[in-house]
């Protein structure tokens, strides 16, 4: 085997245990007029594809660079000199979670199966969007705003940074990103008013059920 194809081989093998920017389940545009194409050409093309660049430089030759995303994630947190790799990994989680949290044809009415658990655990549907609306204009500086099932009930919770639910026990259903980087660009400081479009309009109830189970 010449030198060329060993090369090519070996870059083949690093690419296949390294971690990749997943696609968007949807066109850049597909999101208008809520979120622009120019957002998420500059939040997902330049902001996730960062933490991936990130994580691989990061894990490169360590005993992480074969590891799952989500092992990666177990396996650094709580570990200080490990923040890095933390938070750039947990990162990478986050956005993904986010992304399949949106939809084009979200909003409106929630499926029949979960609108009764909605019910079950909040007073109303309403009820629940206020709550989520809440906790995602009220978390000070950069985080998130989550649905999730905590021990069978469903409860909304907001994470700092990169903090990720993995580790928490409690199981993500919806996020909604609060950093600036994800609505300064069309809504400036008007952070209730992206909140409230994307639970109006993007958020993907069906991506909720299917995540209950």
């Amino acid at each position: 085997m010449n030198m060329a194809t060993t090369s090519n081989s070996s870059e083949a093998l690093r690419a296949a245990s390294s971690i990749v920017l997943p696609p968007l389940p949807y066109a850049e545009n597909a999101l208008e007029p809520v979120i622009t194409a120019k957002t998420l050409s500059f939040h997902y093309g330049k902001h996730h594809k960062a933490y991936v660049d990130n994580l691989n430089k990061l894990i490169t030759g360590t005993d992480y660079s074969d590891l799952s995303l989500e092992e990666i994630i177990k396996g650094t947190a709580g570990q200080p000199e490990k923040a890095a790799i933390f938070n750039n990994a947990a990162q990478i989680w986050n956005h993904t979670f986010y992304w399949n949290s949106l939809s084009p044809k979200g909003g409106g009415e929630l499926p029949a199966a979960l609108k009764q658990k909605f019910e079950a655990s909040f007073d109303s549907v309403d009820a629940l969007k206020k709550e989520l609306a809440a906790a995602a204009v009220s978390q000070f500086g950069s985080g998130w705003a989550w649905l999730v099932l905590d021990e069978g009930k469903l409860k909304v919770v907001k994470t700092a940074n990169a903090e990720n639910l993995l580790i928490t026990g409690k199981k993500p259903l919806l996020t909604i990103d609060v950093w600036e980087h994800a609505y300064y660009l069309d809504y400036q400081n008007r952070r209730p008013d992206y909140v409230n479009a994307v639970l109006d309009k993007l958020m993907n109830w069906e991506f909720a059920l299917q995540n209950v189970g």
